[in-house]
């Protein structure tokens, strides 16, 4: 990514702030040339752009700013001997570098920009005056500069720039690649957008690649007909498509810990209970201990302090799990079934298929309204950090959120015609217009709409700096994900062929992400997330949600009289559900979460690290002894 390894100096951030119309000379200092000289005097290299009515700053820092910046961070990096420790900008030599040969992954220089940019404050021993268009403010000593003029309205946006070199490779390799439809330069990437976005395409490569199996599968029991064998066709397709997903599951684990491994990221990178309530994040870089000693060193008052925020953090999260259900219950659950009802009595195909379509639109509004309710609450938990903030807008046990108000909103009517029609040429017929009509509109959503944004906000700008969409989180692309993986899994044996249509949308939907991330968004804002967080949980969640449902399928389907007798064949799918549930829960010990090479290394690192510590703690003792010795004989 960046020339074999070697450093290349590029313009990585962007401060917008309006353009400069009125100059006077009063006495005052212009806030905007105050930022340009600080920022060059804190060692970034600046160049200014001018647009219509917006001035963006763009900032570049060399090797040895960025070195020491992580060194006044005392960001710890890995060591060619294993252990993490505190950089130094005059140890550089004895620090790991990254995949791609340069020295700080993205999260790191990103790190690295927003303290030198926020650590610009003012060190004279007098309050300063400055001046935008005619607009007179004080600086004070000691504050800092950026968030004076963020206070001021001045600083409009400080965001990540593309870098052209690396953006124009990555297109050439990832976007513009067609040798290999599913093949993505997996490292390239972490060095390019950081860790969850890099986890997140990796996620989405191996599912597409593993989507191949159950869709020719599919292929095969839909259309070809096997005689007096065809009883057995439908369970064994489900036997299959469950095995299929445990076993892509505890392979993606493995997947997960070998690009840890090789981009050498420790997997714990998590924070303890407590640090929001003690005013700290996952960047801050003080220890617990610290932490303590500054809260103070009453342990019953620290005790008490702490079961106080617990509780009232469980208490916060109870109140926001009855609101949702209760919205649940008395909004959507109508909604749900009204629509339901209405396509069992409709006759007409072409008005079901305008129904659906109707019914996924406003959905879509609706799940908005959710979102927002939902952000609104999180920010009311006690949620240690963003990441955390992340997995509570996903779980419905935590919060109302996204992917509970999708999952009602998704499932209802297909339960319902399930459940009580056991119908299933009508089932068939819903699931086909539900995969189809929503594959349609979010990929015309999700994808046209944000090009036709695009196009027009680049038309605007033709003659300024182009300033390209917001970079959008990739919450919505694993709960697009979840839901479409729900679909085809609850009702496989109602519709083997939705996974055809499944791994199709995936193909696609690699191709038009990375379009977006390079082309029409910003870049976004690097996060740490070691995982696919609580999707991962999610989708274990739909496995067994799966194991029921198609069970339950079957039933209905060899039990047309709808006697509920335990015949033979009836007793063998209950035999053949709880096999599944046994096999979900206990393949994990055979297939190990971490590949050998991956522990051996980790063991290895461990014994360097202690052999180093071992023989320092020796001479340290060692030395004192000595000391000692000549003080007694003295």
């Amino acid at each position: 990514m960046n020339c074999h390894g070697e450093e290349h100096t590029a313009f990585e951030m962007c401060v917008v702030v309006p353009k400069r119309f009125v100059k006077e000379d009063d006495g005052t200092s212009n806030c905007v040339e105050v930022l340009i000289k600080e920022s060059r005097s804190a060692g970034l290299i600046v160049e200014s752009v001018l647009g219509f009515t917006d001035e963006f700053i763009k900032l570049a820092a060399p090797l040895e700013t960025l070195g020491r910046a992580a060194a006044e961070l005392h960001m710890k990096k890995p060591t060619y001997i294993g252990m993490d420790l505190q950089f130094e900008w005059e140890e550089v030599k004895a620090f790991t570098r990254q995949p791609d040969g340069s020295l700080f992954s993205w999260h790191e220089r990103f790190q690295c920009y927003h303290h030198l940019l926020y650590g610009i404050v003012n060190k004279s021993r007098r309050d300063v005056i400055l001046e935008m268009n005619g607009k007179q403010f004080l600086w004070l000593v000691g504050e800092s500069l950026i968030q004076r003029l963020e206070s001021e309205g001045i600083v409009k946006q400080v965001f990540p720039l593309h870098d052209e070199v690396d953006r124009k490779e990555l297109l050439r390799s990832w976007v513009l690649n067609w040798r290999n439809f599913t093949n993505q330069p997996i490292d390239d990437m972490y060095s390019y957008f950081g860790l969850k976005i890099a986890i997140y395409f990796a996620f989405l490569r191996m599912y597409t690649r593993w989507m191949l199996f159950p869709a020719a599968f599919g292929i095969i029991v839909h259309f070809v007909h096997f005689g007096p064998l065809q009883l057995l066709v439908l369970p064994t397709f489900f036997i299959g498509i469950i095995l299929w997903a445990v076993l892509f599951f505890q392979f993606w684990k493995r997947k997960n810990s070998s690009m840890l491994a090789r981009w050498q990221i420790n997997y714990s990178v998590n924070v303890n209970q407590g640090y929001k309530f003690l005013g700290m994040e996952w960047g801050t870089l003080q220890s617990p201990m610290e932490l303590i000693k500054s809260f103070g060193t009453d342990n019953a008052k620290e005790k008490e302090a702490y079961q106080r925020y617990e509780w009232f953090g469980h208490l916060t999260r109870f109140r926001n799990n009855a609101i949702a259900i209760l919205s649940i219950i008395c909004l959507q659950l109508p909604f749900e079934l009204a629509y339901a009802h209405l396509y069992e009595v409709i006759s007409s195909d072409f008005i079901k298929f305008g129904l659906t379509a109707i019914y996924l639109v406003l959905i879509q509004y609706f799940t908005k309204i959710g979102g927002k309710i939902s952000m609104k609450l999180i920010q009311y938990e006690n949620n240690e950090n963003t990441e955390h903030q992340a997995d509570s807008l996903v779980y419905k046990a935590r919060t109302p959120n996204l992917f509970g108000l999708y999952f009602m909103q998704s499932y209802i009517g297909v339960f319902y015609h399930a459940l009580l029609h056991r119908n299933f040429t009508t089932l068939r017929q819903l699931l086909i217009q539900r995969v189809v009509i929503y594959q349609v509109l979010e990929n015309l959503l999700g994808n046209s709409l944000p090009y036709l944004k695009y196009s027009y906000k680049k038309y605007r700008a033709v003659r300024s700096f182009m300033n390209p969409l917001p970079a959008e989180k990739n919450l919505a692309d694993y709960l697009a994900l979840a839901l479409q993986f729900g679909m085809i899994m609850m009702f496989a044996c109602a519709f083997p062929l939705a996974f055809a249509f499944a791994a199709v949308n995936s193909f696609t939907e690699i191709r038009t992400d990375a379009l977006k991330l390079l082309v029409m968004f910003k870049r976004p804002v690097p996060r740490v997330a070691a995982t696919v967080g609580a999707w991962l949980n999610i989708f274990q969640f739909l496995i067994v949600m799966s194991i029921c449902t198609n069970s339950a399928l079957l039933v209905w389907l060899y039990d047309q009289e709808g006697k509920w007798k335990i015949e033979p064949g009836l007793a063998a799918i209950l035999v053949m559900e709880h096999i599944l549930l046994l096999i979900k829960f206990g393949f994990s010990r055979f297939v190990p979460e971490e590949p050998a090479w991956v522990r051996a290394n980790r063991a290895k690192n461990a014994t360097q690290a202690q052999d180093v510590c071992s023989k320092r703690l020796l001479r340290s003792i060692s030395g004192g002894e000595t000391a000692f010795s000549e003080m007694k004989v003295g």
